[in-house]
């Protein structure tokens, strides 16, 4: 059987650690300035009350509409993030906090990073990838994991993960769309296996770049629809990525990223730049609403009492608009 003892293993950790490993962006840094915490970024919705719920579930149907933004990813957000052509953005994922304490991830989350770029609101193959990394050196160690973007790079290095502008992009609203994918449990499809599959991370992120560019975006992707089950880099063994030969149950120990490849106009190297100080919050205070099987539960709390009180009910769908409308401020 199919590294029986040692696959069961590996599943029963990664149960273990699946309820605490949801990463999300908490902020943006335009070129090592914080914009501050949450600010630009249309945050997953919460899955239940504190303590025990936690933004940004994993996406694991690739035929809804979460895959394009996440949950509430239609939902504008009343700042958005002011950038020039060339402009370096860093993104910092964290977990539990923002703080450089935090885990970002589970450290069994391996798998790739993707950027792909949009005019806000996106359209039918509007999203054009910019910025990839998966795989990036196969581990020596049989039936360990190699040197994967999500563990390896973002999380060791404080959740940061790092795109530039386009040069000469054409002045407009965009959406960002960041990317983690965990593959842990992904050497089964979802499709067949619901209680597996690949976990996306979607977040996006509101930005108007402002300037004289002239370069438009060419056609892209639509999410969903431009991840497949059947594609390799969806349904694959995240422990097969060895330089040994294991046994003829690793089909291939090389990965290859899901989606189009990257744009010419993309920058061809990735700076990372120095990040300054936060600006804003570093823990996230009780959240007042969460989203459970499209149900939204509204809440307060009283002082003194450990749970919240449940003031109303309603159903959440998804709703796209066609056309852009500027973000309402907040009040």
């Amino acid at each position: 059987m199919k590294l029986q003892g040692f696959v069961a293993a590996a599943f029963a950790a990664s149960n273990l650690e699946c309820v605490q490993a949801h990463s999300f962006i908490w902020g943006v840094f335009v070129n090592g300035v914080d914009q501050g915490t949450f600010r630009g970024v249309r945050t997953p919705a919460y899955n239940g009350p504190p303590p025990r719920g936690y933004a940004n579930s994993p996406v694991k149907d690739l035929n809804s509409i979460d895959m394009r933004c996440n949950v509430l990813g239609d939902k504008q957000v009343p700042y958005t993030i002011e950038v020039a052509p060339g402009d370096n953005l860093t993104f910092d994922w964290h977990h539990n906090n923002r703080t450089v304490a935090d885990d970002v991830i589970a450290d069994s989350h391996h798998g790739p990073v993707l950027v792909y770029l949009s005019p806000d609101p996106p359209s039918e193959n509007s999203f054009v990838k910019i910025f990839e990394k998966g795989l990036y050196e196969q581990s020596a160690t049989q039936f360990a994991p190699g040197k994967w973007a999500t563990t390896a790079d973002i999380a060791a290095n404080n959740g940061l993960m790092n795109v530039r502008v386009p040069a000469g992009l054409k002045a407009g609203h965009y959406l960002i769309r960041a990317e983690m994918i965990g593959l842990h449990e992904a050497d089964a499809s979802y499709e067949k296996v619901p209680m597996r599959g690949a976990q996306f991370y979607p977040n996006c992120v509101q930005i108007e770049v402002v300037g004289d560019g002239t370069v438009e975006l060419p056609s892209g992707v639509s999410f969903p629809g431009a991840y497949k089950y059947s594609d390799p880099g969806v349904v694959y063994d995240v422990y097969c990525s060895t330089k040994t030969t294991l046994t003829t149950a690793c089909a291939t120990t090389t990965y290859e990223i899901p989606g189009p490849t990257v744009w010419s106009g993309a920058w061809p190297e990735t700076t990372s730049v120095n990040v300054g100080p936060i600006s804003g919050v570093s823990i996230v205070t009780l959240w007042s609403s969460w989203i459970s099987k499209s149900v939204v539960t509204s809440a307060t709390y009283v002082a003194g009492s450990s749970s919240p009180h449940i003031i109303a009910t309603s159903t959440y769908s998804a709703s796209w608009s066609a056309d852009y409308v500027a973000p309402t401020a907040a009040a």
